[in-house]
């Protein structure tokens, strides 16, 4: 409680931020009629997230990963027949029964402790989902930025700009001047009255004013009073929902904990991953149950929130406060709000999205990396947005495997007077290398070391021929720490194939922990050190 003024400083300026992007994102979402759910999900998922989670100073809503989401199960469920017209009233219910699947796997996936994991995303998958992402963003409010309808994923909404161009001169206008002040607002001004929110004061009246009845879509009617209970619709669309539901989840999870951890950065403080993801669950479902946008960690406004003053759950909880009593009281005024105008506020969100300095110097970094994270753009922007993660994810993995597995065969020597690799026997002790040169060519001494995974079994398995040409195999594993399933196996069938060709084999240098992963393999002739191990081979080919 020693910081509540600055919690309810940092709180009010985030619901000032807030407020403009809710609706936006809201109108971006589930198109005309939309904006207000933008604003239940700001302010249910921001107070229960703040109450429950695990990011002290962390403010949550609806974000623009998030919003794009949803707009693709809207339009998913629209491909499957169902009417998207929010006035039709049978979009909407589908819609928040996946929010409420994707608050209860969130929830699930704080419970078994999944957070430390869904961290662990390569920089260049995140980089190119985020720069996907503010594409998707920018490409769907081309459209309503020219005051021309449109519907469905990316390439239905450019194609039906091009083949129903009309532009609508009056949203021009609009969007013009939204564009001009976000842009344009100097800092000194947009420290005191962020720029989102200016444009919205100073566009709206004037929109109003210079602009007649139906030559602008606006936000239209808003129902009065806070959001009401409304049960979701869980019927044969099940299959759709789930998935989406799922997406909805993982996506709100990565993007909340990346949050966190700038979070974490600014405020000096660490997080709790599972606990997050609890509170962000319990946000999201109770918000699918209220007709809210689903929501995430938002990094700009819980940016602003820590450098207000807000240091504490109780910032988040004042942000979603302020923001149901601007619901209550200001329903009015957000009818009048055009959507061009919230489409210039969402350009500009979708720019600040994109990473523009990863995007500019990845090819410099690495091929592979920018390969990635182009890949993995694309794959957002005009395939599906979970798979580019996975597939991302995936060959990220994979190409990481490869570097270490690389690294690791650098790292295997073959030690004996018939080998050329002079510098692998000068590694050796002199004491080592003089029992070594007594062994007359007869004794081979495998070297492996580091962490040995299923990469190094390849190596491994490459080299096993070798055991016939000498009478004793000696495999040392020193400097080995810990051994994988596949590498232990490989090891495995090394040594049953010197015993198929009546040699002698023998492990070296196991600590305890990989001696008793050998055991449970059935490696039993383990000898304690390198050079009891080669005085050994000496007595058995003497």
């Amino acid at each position: 409680m020693k910081n509540v003024r600055g919690d309810i400083l940092g709180g009010i300026t985030a619901a000032v931020v807030a407020l403009p992007l809710a609706l936006a994102f809201g109108n971006a979402a589930l198109g005309p009629g939309g904006a207000i759910y933008g604003l239940y999900g700001a302010v249910v998922v921001g107070f229960l997230a703040a109450l429950f989670g695990g990011t002290p100073a962390q403010v949550s809503g609806p974000t623009g990963p998030m919003s794009v989401t949803v707009a693709g199960v809207v339009a998913s469920l629209a491909a499957a027949g169902v009417p998207k017209d929010l006035s039709a009233g049978q979009i909407l219910p589908l819609v928040m029964a996946a929010v409420v699947i994707g608050g209860i796997l969130q929830i699930l996936f704080g419970i078994l402790k999944l957070g430390k994991y869904i961290t662990l995303v390569p920089y260049s998958v995140v980089s190119g989902f985020m720069s996907g992402i503010g594409f998707i963003i920018i490409a769907l409010q081309i459209g309503p930025l020219l005051g021309i309808t449109t519907q469905g994923k990316v390439i239905d909404s450019l194609t039906t700009v091009f083949s129903n161009f009309q532009p609508n001169p009056a949203a021009i206008g609009i969007s013009v001047m939204t564009l001009g002040i976000v842009f344009l607002t100097p800092r000194k001004i947009s420290q005191w009255v962020p720029a989102p929110l200016l444009a919205l004061l100073i566009v709206t009246p004037i929109s109003i004013f210079m602009f007649g009845e139906g030559q602008l879509v606006r936000i239209g009617d808003i129902p009065r009073g806070v959001p009401s209970l409304d049960i979701p619709s869980f019927n044969q669309y099940l299959p759709i929902i789930f998935q989406a539901g799922l997406v909805l989840a993982v996506l709100g999870a990565i993007d909340s904990l990346l949050t966190s951890l700038v979070a974490d950065n600014i405020s000096q403080t660490k997080h709790n991953s599972d606990r997050e993801l609890i509170g962000q669950g319990i946000g999201n479902a109770v918000a699918g149950l209220f007709t809210g946008l689903p929501g995430a960690g938002a990094t700009m406004r819980t940016v602003i929130n820590v450098k207000s003053g807000g240091s504490t759950p109780i910032s988040g909880m004042v942000h979603s406060i302020v923001l149901l009593i601007v619901l209550v009281g200001a329903g009015p005024l957000a009818e009048q709000i055009p959507n061009a105008l919230l489409a210039g506020i969402l350009i500009k969100v979708g720019l600040d999205i994109i990473d523009w300095g990863f995007l500019k110097r990845a090819h410099k970094l690495s091929l592979k990396t920018s390969a990635v994270m182009y890949g993995v753009l694309l794959m957002t922007v005009f395939w599906d947005l979970i798979w580019a993660v996975l597939v991302g994810v995936f060959v990220a993995n994979m190409l990481t495997i490869d570097s270490i597995t690389e690294t690791q065969l650098e790292g295997m020597d073959e030690d004996n007077p018939l080998s050329k690799d002079d510098q692998a026997k000068n590694a050796l002790p002199a004491d080592e290398k003089a029992l070594l040169d007594r062994c007359s060519g007869e004794v081979m001494l495998f070297r492996l070391k580091g962490p040995l995974s299923f990469g190094a079994a390849k190596g491994i398995s490459e080299r096993m021929m070798l055991v016939r040409n000498y009478k004793v195999l000696i495999l040392d594993i020193t400097d080995v720490p810990r051994l994988g399933v596949t590498a232990t196996l490989a090891i495995e069938d090394m040594m049953q194939e010197a015993k198929n060709n009546s040699r002698k084999a023998f492990v070296a240098g196991a600590n305890e922990k990989v001696k008793d992963r050998l055991a449970t393999f059935g490696v039993v002739d383990i000898i304690d050190t390198r050079k009891e191990a080669l005085e050994t081979a000496l007595n058995e080919i003497a």
